[in-house]
């Protein structure tokens, strides 16, 4: 993303945690090459007395923007060892970059601190709202980031959201829910900051959804929103059973859109929506905004199964 909303001058357990530089190599795993995939296997949703007996595999994949390849770009995302109980993800605002500031260490540093406190059942409360509001307080580096959590537990998806990271479900071939990001305008989502004056855990859209066995979860940053249609997220949901594969081609096909400037995007139709285009004159011969949106992908996809 691009703008961040604080710009005087411009208008406009063991858990697993990645992103493309580690904040503690001892205790995250990293992602240190531009693509980086990882599964990981079914574990149960709760215990022999859940609601439905079902259990969530994840599989992950991130590719950096293609400028931003060195430092690995500036989503991170978090994965809870028993296999998609927790998830988040979170998009550092790259807009600080013009303040001197690394977009991504906001965004790392509160997806360690969802890791953090994710164990504290007492603190969070099984609650998405106060995971978020608890990481959000404890990140004390500078910047802004959007970010979504979801918690699984009882057969019942949780969520939680600021900004514009989505969240996708697809059952028997159909999407039957969807995020919606939030934004102030065009290009500027809501989202949590180190600045007094910012979104909070209040601003999020809080969801709960009642999952079924074979129901598949998309999440990711807007990245993949920005570049690939519903319809093709459903299409790749339909031909990749394993999750790990899927979550590789998806982010494949975000990466492949955002470099052609031919394809017309879900980013230039919104543009276009929103009054942004081609000059009048091109418009003239027919021409129109066009392309996908360079940016980093971070995708991850989660398949319930009986256990």
């Amino acid at each position: 993303m691009a703008i961040f909303i604080f710009r005087p001058s411009v208008s406009r357990p063991h858990h697993f945690l990645y992103s493309a530089n580690s904040i503690n190599s001892q205790k995250f795993s990293s992602i240190s090459v531009t693509k980086k995939q990882s599964f990981l296997p079914c574990a149960s949703a709760d215990s022999a007395t859940t609601r439905q007996e079902v259990s969530l595999c994840v599989g992950t994949y991130l590719i950096p923007h293609p400028n931003k390849v060195e430092k690995g770009g500036e989503d991170a995302f978090f994965v809870s060892s028993d296999n998609g109980r927790v998830i988040a993800v979170a998009d550092g605002v790259s807009g600080w970059a013009e303040k001197n500031v690394d977009p991504a260490l906001f965004s790392r540093e509160l997806m360690a601190n969802v890791s953090s406190l994710v164990g504290n059942e007492e603190e969070v409360k099984y609650d998405p709202q106060i995971l978020v509001k608890g990481a959000h307080a404890a990140t004390s580096s500078i910047g802004s980031a959007t970010v979504i959590v979801t918690m699984f537990e009882n057969g019942i998806l949780k969520i939680a959201s600021v900004g514009d990271c989505g969240l996708r479900i697809v059952r028997k071939g159909q999407m039957i829910f969807s995020t919606f990001p939030q934004e102030h305008y065009f290009d500027c989502p809501y989202q949590l900051s180190s600045e007094a004056v910012t979104q909070t855990y209040l601003d999020a859209i809080i969801s709960s959804v009642d999952l079924k066995e074979g129901d598949t979860i998309i999440m990711g940053s807007d990245g993949l929103f920005d570049n690939v249609f519903d319809q093709e997220i459903v299409s790749v949901m339909t031909t990749h059973d394993n999750v790990s594969n899927a979550a590789k081609a998806l982010a494949e096909l975000a990466k492949n859109h955002s470099v052609d400037t031919k394809f017309d995007s879900p980013y230039s139709l919104e543009a276009r929506a929103r009054g942004f285009d081609v000059p009048w004159w091109k418009k003239f011969f027919g021409m129109k905004l066009t392309g996908g949106k360079l940016d980093d992908i971070t995708v991850i996809v989660g398949k319930v199964k009986s256990s």
